[in-house]
């Protein structure tokens, strides 16, 4: 099965931005204990290329590993270099999304309007990451009107109460965050149980 593939199969991606670089492995364990298979380590987090590193080498094909946050070409030559098989961007850069594709890996730029979603798309975009997607779950039904052969992937706002609504819309995928994985998130084992029950109800919701 293809990174595309399994996107599209998995479709909840787990967002690691801000974690405590020591607690990477544990954090990734209790996710994947709670059925969460596409993973998100944000190039803004401390260490993210050693933990990208990390976590590819421990899981390998169990979990499919992503670098977001991902502004240049060099940033995303070294993510795909330490193990990233998806690069992912809060705006759209027709270069960056060129060389991903180049590189062999699945290309997730952020867009908003329509006019910049057609362009990720035309540009080469496997997806296309729409941000904010505080606006909620209606804006993204409205896009899909005119442009329904683009795969959208709500992140930034998505949460267990708006999910279910968000796949209704269209969504593809979903980018889940802070309300999945806090910048805080300890490695307790009440902390991480409590990770891996969030994980497991999300992973339900979308059945």
């Amino acid at each position: 099965m293809t990174t595309l593939e399994q996107i599209f199969e998995h479709k909840i991606v787990a967002i690691l931005r801000g974690c405590n670089p020591s607690n990477i492995v544990e954090i990734s364990q209790a996710l994947y204990e709670g059925g969460i298979r596409l993973l998100e380590i944000t190039l803004n987090s401390p260490g993210a290329l050693d933990a990208i590193q990390q976590v590819a080498s421990q899981f390998g094909d169990r979990m499919v590993i992503g670098a977001g946050t991902v502004l240049t070409v060099d940033e995303a030559k070294a993510a795909v270099t330490a193990g990233a098989r998806f690069i992912l961007s809060p705006s759209l850069d027709v270069e960056l999304v060129r060389f991903t594709r180049d590189l062999g890996a699945v290309s997730v730029p952020g867009a908003f309007t329509a006019t910049e979603i057609l362009t990720a798309y035309r540009a080469g975009a496997n997806i296309v990451k729409v941000f904010p997607a505080s606006v909620g779950p209606a804006y993204l039904r409205d896009i899909r009107g005119p442009l329904p052969q683009i795969p959208l992937m709500p992140t930034g706002g998505v949460s267990m109460d708006n999910i279910r609504d968000f796949q209704k819309a269209g969504a593809v995928a979903f980018g889940v965050g802070s309300a999945l994985v806090p910048a805080s998130q300890g490695v307790t084992v009440e902390e991480l149980e409590a990770l891996r029950k969030r994980a497991a109800g999300y992973v339900g919701v979308i059945g």
